[in-house]
This record gives structure tokens, C-alpha cells and sequence, in this order.
């Protein structure tokens, strides 16, 4: 049976496309019957069946890789490993070394995995880029936050090839030397490290974004110009392009026998490889040149194929050779640019009126960005859950200047590294570029718009409106279109709607539960905060936004930094918003045992502490019944067993709820068994954090909670949790297990401490 090329990139794409949303990986014995049935397809002549057989052997070759990443995830993490590493990056801001596992425990790694690990500050200046170690690593797998409206660390790490994290045991240096790459970073370092622009110049030409601060980084968020750091698809293809263009000019001094297209190309992809290698050679790198040296050797090889052709033969390329690629969010946005623009110039061209002169070009690149600002619109919502609208004047501004100047000149001061008064004019040229850049970028309004989980789910009707207008469906197909229109959005209107619920955000070890009823939320402790950063900011604002929500109290249990971090960027963002607590400043409404008020219908009632009772410590946690009259939560904070058995002796059928949250994590001086029975639940809810160096929750404790007959869930386990109140009945569901299952998801590695 003959398939043709493009067919058969269009069954690989479709076979890989399962990766994406399966919940589990299927087992080694429905991937075998899997197999034999796709051979036994091959063996009939008929055409779909052929094309069935290759789609059931490509899934399990899709599949077989994801199922051999776990199996090698499982196996790494048992124990320490004897490996030989190649260091691929440092960065002592994060104090953190990236290695390659390139041998372990004498074993050859193909495709080797990748790692962090976090030795001591005062050890970190003996690594640099290039270094060979042989090392014994204590490894475990990336476990990260799981939230609605949140980053998804689990899926990018494992799409990049970098699921393993960890320590150093013992090392020993295989060749202490740096790489000639970790040598010419040093080198321009010397130069941009006092620049304004330095640390975007570091990304640009080495992908080292290390050196760019939060405001930057806010900026080229906010401006859609992000992806201009990202050496990726554009960067190497202008690199390919200057290439072409020097075999151009070379073989003007070519006797006329000698000139061809080959040479040109192959010097071309030699450019576009040296920039890889300057940049790190990263995964979304290597797909860029991987995508590149396709479309090359189909050239090469004199294959007439139309650009769609290209693009679903190079996706295919991609997917084959990195089926867990699929996952990364990179390529997605790579993907879909890349099939806007052939879309965008097949059914909405320049008109041709208008000419093609070098003085038109603003016009014809306005036509461009306004393009790829309509189609990427859906895909950009979904994964950053927001637009800009400045991203049209910024990427008009930036792109050019970027592409044609800032890079070229840091590449030529790359070059002339030996020349050290040379290299230092041409950084210099190439900062003030991006003065120029960035100069009105900063003037600008931000033009960002956060949106809902609603609106995101509504912006694919923009290329439901553009395909309207390209096909006057408006004309004759009204009410179709129409109708089509109401079901995108009414689709995810039509489930029962709770009356109200609770959610326990999954925030490591610390705490943050969200009551919320209607667009209005109620919010109780706020998590942890380090250097650089606190969960307000990276967790509660993101979900709160996700789902739509004002926040209109804040309550915190006790002072511990677990469980106050976050408050100050929740402050920043609403700044009215009341905070209840037993301790701080006077201004602030008291969390005090009496304390009574109504909102939105439902009661809260403080049952602890005491008003004279002055502390700030765990047994002075704010402990609240929330009710509505027929379901009730007991929110305890990190109450203790001393503070437990006093509260046992006022009223204790106040002390009854549906709902636990378990108190102190999970720890042995919390939930102590009278406390238990006197509450009587049914469901406890513990905010743990996998790697905690208590190991909690403790096996006693989720043991003592079993015994009493609660279900037990934590955050560790389920990330957030997610209870729903409906007038006769109220469900719980977990991120890992109801919200999203994916199989990238779950739990790898070594089993929990407490299970």
C-alpha cells in the first residue's frame, strides 16, 4: 500500500496527539495487543485499514516513550545514583546547576535526562558550563503546584527533558575545564554586566535569562514581545537567512559552473547550527533546527512540496523524533504561529494594489502582526489566561529592531571576542539598540487584559468571526452562525452550578483555603513567601483571576510566615480589602471567639482564640465554623492538641461540620481522637507539601483519621481541592484525580512518606 509523505505526517501527528489529554498511560499489555493489531491492519489491502494500522503503531511509539520516561523517573529516584554529568548550566542567582545524566550507574543515557541540583553556595563557583563530574545524586522527580488559572511546572519540565531535581553526595571531577561556550559568555559578561540593557542582550545571544529582573520581565510579558527573547523558530531562521544570504555573496567569486542553491543552504544551516550551539542547545532550540534542517533536506532532495506540506511534515518530524514535546507549550505556540501565517496569507492577502516597494514594508508587517494578533489571540488566553492590546504596536516596533539590529550586533560582538575593543563597541552599538527598543515600549500603556475561565473559553470565537468574514457566512448562513455562536457560549453553562463552595489551594506547606459564593470570595491564610516572591502573587491572585472572583475579607490564622506570605501581594492588588486576625495592628477586624457576622447567605462563627488570650503562635490559631444552615466547614489552622482539648470544653455541637481541614498539616500535636469524634466529619482536608522535611502528614494521624471514618485528602497528593455545596448533597474532587487527570499529572517517583 502506498502513503504518501504528508499522509503519513498526518497519521504520526494524530497518534502523538493522545499525550496530550490521556489520564493514564496505558500498560505494557494493552501497548503490546495494541502493536499485533496494528501489524495484522498492515497485512489488508484496504486503504483505511493500512492507515489504521500505522495510526495503533505510532501510538504505541508515542506512548512507549512516555511510558519509558516514567519507568526511568521511577528508577533514578529509588536511591542514590552513581552518574557521570556534563554541567549545562549555572546560575548562582537560584544557586542551582542544570547537568545532563549522561551515564548512570554505568549505564548509557539515550536521550540523557536532565537535572537540578542545588549544592552549597560556597561550592557553586567550581561549576561552569562544559564540566564533566562524576557524581552520586540523591534525585527526585518535579512535584510542583497543581491549581486552576496556575503554572503547570510538571508539564513543562517533563516537555523539556527536565523532570529530575535533586542533591550532591559526592562529586569528582571528571575535566574541571570549562566549554569554549561557558568561556565566551564570560568573556561578553565582562561587557554587558554594567550595561542598561545587559541581561536581555545574555538571553538573546546566549538564551541566559537569568540576568533580567521581574520589571523586565512584567514588561515583555505585558507588551506580547516575550517571545523575541526566546531564541527559538525567528531567531534561527534569521541566523539560516544571513547564512543564505553570505553563500549568496561568496559565489559572486565562483566561476559561473560552480554556482548552485546548495551551497548557499548548506552554509545557511552551518550559521543556524553555530547559533544553536551559542545558545545553549535547549530543547525548544533543538526543535527549532530540527524543523529547519527538514525543510532543508526536502529541498536538497528537490521535493516540490506546498507550504502546508512543509509545516505538517516538519510538525510530524518533531513529534516523532520528541513524542513528549507535545506538551510543551512552546512548541504549541511555534505550531500554531507558523500555521497562522500560511493561513492568514491563503484567505486574507495583501490586496494587490498594494505595491511591493522596500517603503510599503511598515504596511505590509502591519498586515502580518495584525494577523498573527487575531489567530494567536484564543491560544495566548488559553495558556497565559490574558492579551495585550499593546502587542500589536510593540511587536510592529520591536521585531525589526530586534531581528535586523540587536541581534546581529551582539552576534558580530560574539565574533570579534578576541578583538577586546572592538567586541566592546559592537555590545555597546547593540545596547543602545535596545535604548531605542525599549525606549518607547516602557511609555506605552500595558494594554494587558487578565481574563476569566469563561472569557478564555470564549476566544475562539474570534476565528469563528474570521472565517464568517472570509466566507460571507454572514449572508446566507446566519442562523447557523448564530447558532454556532450559542453554543460556544452556552456549552459550559448548562452543569448544575453549586451554591456555593470551598477551595483548598494546593500552596506546599502552608495554607490557603478560598470560600467563595457568586463572583465574591472569602479568603483564609494567604501561604508562605521567600526571596523574590510569595504564593499571593504566584497562586491566589492567578486563581482568584482564573475564576473570576473579588476577594472581600481576609482572615489569617496565626502569624507564621506559612500562613501569612502572601498577604502583602493581595494588599497590593486590593488594597480595600478588610484583614481579620487575632494579632497585628489594631486597625485590623478581631478574630476572636464570639466574634459572629453573615456574608453572602452563609454564617461564620470564630470558635477560637480566646479575646485575652494574646499570642500568635499555632494554639492561638483563628479556628471559624462556616454554615449555611445545612453544610459546614471547620477551618482550624494550625491548631494543637493543648488548644483542641480546652476547646472541647465550651459548646460541642458548635464544633460539628461536614468538612475538616486538618490542623497543623497533618502533624502528631494536631487532630487528637476526642477532637475527632466531637467533630464528626466526613471528608478532612490537609495542605501538605510532598518534600517537606517533617514528612508530614504524619502515618499516625491520616491512620487516627481513617479510624474515625473521614476521607481523607491533602494537596500532596490531590493538589487543589475543591469542595461544592448544592442544596441536598455537596462533592469534593481533586486536581490530580477529578479536576484535570492527566497521566503528567500523577505522582512519580518514590512513594509517599504517610501511605
Amino acid at each position: 500500500m502506498v502513503v504518501t509523505l504528508t499522509q503519513l505526517a498526518g497519521i504520526a501527528i494524530l497518534a502523538t496527539l493522545p499525550l496530550a489529554f490521556l489520564p493514564a498511560l496505558p500498560g505494557a499489555e494493552f501497548l503490546t495487543l495494541c502493536a499485533c493489531l496494528g501489524l495484522l491492519l498492515l497485512r489488508l489491502s484496504w486503504r483505511w485499514m493500512w492507515y489504521a494500522g500505522l495510526l495503533l503503531l505510532l501510538f504505541c511509539w508515542a506512548t512507549g516513550h512516555g511510558k519509558r520516561l516514567l519507568t526511568r523517573i521511577d528508577a533514578i529516584t529509588t536511591g542514590s545514583v552513581s552518574a557521570a554529568v556534563t554541567v549545562t548550566d549555572v546560575q548562582p542567582g537560584r544557586n542551582m546547576v542544570q547537568i545532563s545524566l549522561d551515564r548512570i550507574n554505568h549505564q548509557p543515557q539515550f536521550p540523557a535526562l536532565r537535572a537540578q541540583i542545588y549544592p552549597p553556595a560556597s561550592r557553586l563557583a567550581d561549576f561552569c558550563s562544559g564540566q564533566r563530574w562524576l557524581m552520586t545524586l540523591k534525585l527526585r522527580p518535579v512535584h510542583g503546584w497543581l491549581n486552576e488559572g496556575g503554572f503547570d511546572s510538571q508539564r513543562f519540565r517533563l516537555a523539556n527533558g527536565n523532570p529530575l531535581q535533586g542533591r550532591i553526595l559526592h562529586a569528582t571531577p571528571l575535566d574541571s575545564a570549562c566549554g569554549y561556550r561557558a568561556r565566551l559568555i564570560a568573556i561578553a559578561q565582562r561587557h554587558t554586566k554594567e550595561m542598561k540593557w545587559g541581561g536581555i542582550l545574555d538571553a538573546l545571544t546566549f538564551s541566559d535569562r537569568s540576568g533580567i529582573d521581574s520589571a523586565t520581565n512584567q514588561l515583555l510579558r505585558e507588551t506580547g514581545i516575550m517571545h523575541l527573547i526566546a531564541i527559538s523558530g525567528l531567531h534561527i531562521s534569521f541566523a539560516a537567512a544571513a547564512g543564505w544570504l553570505l553563500g549568496r555573496r561568496l559565489q559572486f567569486f565562483l566561476p559561473a559552473a560552480k554556482i548552485g542553491f546548495k551551497m548557499p543552504l548548506l552554509i545557511g544551516i552551518g550559521v543556524a547550527i553555530a547559533y544553536c550551539w551559542l545558545a545553549g542547545i535547549n530543547p525548544p532550540v533543538m526543535r527549532a533546527i530540527l524543523a529547519l534542517l527538514c525543510w532543508n533536506l526536502l529541498r536538497l532532495a528537490g521535493w516540490h512540496c506546498r507550504s502546508v506540506q512543509v509545516w505538517i511534515i516538519c510538525l510530524a518530524l518533531l513529534l516523532f523524533t520528541d513524542p513528549i514535546s507535545i506538551l510543551s507549550d512552546s512548541l504549541i505556540l511555534s505550531v500554531v504561529a507558523v500555521g497562522g501565517l500560511l493561513l492568514w496569507y491563503r484567505l486574507a492577502p495583501m490586496p494587490a494594489c498594494i505595491p511591493r516597494k522596500w517603503y510599503w514594508g511598515w504596511l505590509h508587517l502591519l498586515h502580518l502582526q495584525l494577523g498573527m494578533l487575531l489567530l494567536m489571540l484564543p491560544v495566548q488566553a488559553m495558556m497565559f489566561h490574558g492579551f495585550s492590546l499593546s502587542a500589536l504596536f510593540a511587536n510592529l516596533w520591536a521585531v525589526p529592531l530586534v531581528s535586523l539590529v540587536s541581534v546581529p550586533l551582539s552576534l558580530m560582538a560574539v565574533c570579534l571576542s578576541p578583538f577586546n575593543s572592538l567586541a566592546h563597541f559592537f555590545w555597546w552599538l547593540a545596547d543602545w539598540s535596545l535604548v531605542v527598543v525599549f525606549w518607547p515600549l516602557q511609555r506605552i500603556p500595558t494594554g494587558w487584559f487578565t481574563l476569566s475561565e469563561t472569557q478564555c473559553w470564549l476566544t475562539p470565537g474570534i476565528w469563528l468571526l474570521l472565517a464568517a468574514w472570509r466566507f460571507a457566512l454572514w449572508r446566507g448562513q446566519v442562523a447557523s452562525l448564530l447558532a454556532l455562536m450559542a453554543a460556544l457560549c452556552m456549552w459550559r453553562l448548562n452543569g448544575p452550578r453549586p451554591l456555593w463552595r470551598m477551595d483548598m489551594l494546593d500552596v506546599g506547606h502552608g495554607l490557603s483555603v478560598v470560600i467563595s459564593r457568586g463572583q465574591r470570595a472569602v479568603i483564609y491564610d494567604t501561604g508562605k513567601r521567600w526571596p523574590g516572591g510569595d504564593m499571593g502573587r504566584s497562586v491566589i491572585i492567578p486563581w482568584l483571576q482564573w475564576h473570576n472572583l473579588r476577594p472581600e475579607l481576609i482572615i489569617l490564622s496565626h502569624a507564621h510566615l506559612d500562613h501569612v506570605g502572601g498577604l502583602d501581594s493581595l494588599l497590593q492588588r486590593w488594597p480595600t480589602v478588610p484583614v481579620r486576625s487575632h494579632f497585628g495592628p489594631a486597625e485590623r477586624l478581631s478574630c476572636d471567639r464570639g466574634n459572629l457576622w453573615q456574608w453572602q447567605g452563609l454564617t461564620f462563627r470564630v470558635l477560637w482564640p480566646l479575646k485575652n488570650d494574646k499570642g500568635e503562635g499555632n494554639n492561638h490559631s483563628c479556628t471559624i465554623s462556616v454554615s449555611d444552615g445545612h453544610w459546614r466547614i471547620l477551618l482550624t489552622g494550625d491548631l494543637e492538641a493543648r488548644a483542641e482539648y480546652r476547646l472541647l470544653g465550651f459548646d460541642r455541637s458548635a464544633l460539628q461540620a461536614n468538612i475538616l481541614q486538618v490542623g497543623h498539616h497533618g502533624s502528631r500535636t494536631s487532630s487528637s481522637p476526642p477532637w475527632l469524634r466531637a467533630i464528626a466529619g466526613q471528608a478532612a482536608l490537609a495542605s501538605t507539601s510532598r518534600y517537606n522535611p517533617w514528612r508530614l502528614p504524619a502515618k499516625a494521624v491520616v491512620k487516627r483519621y481513617a479510624d474515625n471514618h473521614y476521607q481523607w485528602w491533602d494537596t500532596a497528593k490531590s493538589g487543589q481541592i475543591s469542595v461544592k455545596f448544592y442544596p441536598n448533597h455537596w462533592t469534593i474532587s481533586g486536581f490530580r484525580e477529578q479536576i484535570m487527570p492527566r497521566w503528567y499529572h500523577q505522582w512519580f517517583g518514590a512513594p509517599r512518606d504517610s501511605r
